[in-house]
C-alpha cells in the first residue's frame, strides 16, 4: 500500500484532507461524497474556486451517474483526460461547468463497500499514473475510515 502524506493523515476534517490532497496532487479542485441512508451521494466536503452553479449540480448524487456515482456503483476508479471533451458518458452536464479538464474520483471503501466518491482535477488536460491512482485509492481508504 502507497504511503500516505502526513498531512492526510493527520487532516482534522474531511475538508483538511481534501485540501492537503489536491497540495499533494498539484491538482486544483476537489470534492468528498458520502452515501447516505437514501441511497444518493451528499457532498460533503468541495474546494474553494468552484462555480456555485456546479456545485448545485452535484450536491446530490444518484449512485451510477457521473463520475463520482459510477466510482460508487463500480467500486472503481473513474477517470477522465479531459471533462469538457469526454464522449463516454461517464461525466455529466454539470462537471463541465466546473471548467476543470483532467479528473478522477475513486471510492472511497470501508469493509468492502463503496461509501462515498473522492475526487481530485485539474484546470488542464490530465491522465493519472497507476501510482497516483494507487495512491489516491490508499487516501480515499484512509479519509473513510476517519471521517466517513
Amino acid at each position: 500500500m502507497p504511503a500516505i502524506p502526513e498531512p492526510i493523515l493527520s487532516a482534522a476534517t474531511l475538508a483538511d484532507a481534501l485540501e492537503a490532497t489536491l497540495q499533494h496532487f498539484s491538482a486544483d479542485s476537489g470534492t468528498v461524497h458520502i452515501l447516505e441512508a437514501d441511497g444518493v451521494l451528499h457532498l460533503k466536503a468541495a474546494s474553494r474556486g468552484i462555480p456555485e452553479a456546479a456545485v448545485e449540480h452535484f450536491r446530490l448524487i444518484p449512485v451510477g451517474k457521473g463520475m463520482a456515482g459510477l466510482a460508487v456503483q463500480r467500486a472503481v476508479p473513474v477517470t477522465a483526460c479531459n471533462i469538457q471533451t469526454d464522449v463516454t458518458g461517464d461525466v455529466r452536464p454539470g462537471a463541465k461547468l466546473t471548467g476543470l479538464e483532467g479528473a478522477i474520483v475513486v471510492p472511497m471503501m470501508r469493509n468492502g463497500a463503496a461509501i462515498g466518491a473522492y475526487g481530485i482535477a485539474n484546470r488542464e488536460p490530465r491522465t493519472f499514473h497507476i501510482e497516483e491512482i494507487e495512491l489516491l485509492q490508499a487516501i480515499a481508504a484512509h479519509v473513510a475510515a476517519k471521517h466517513g
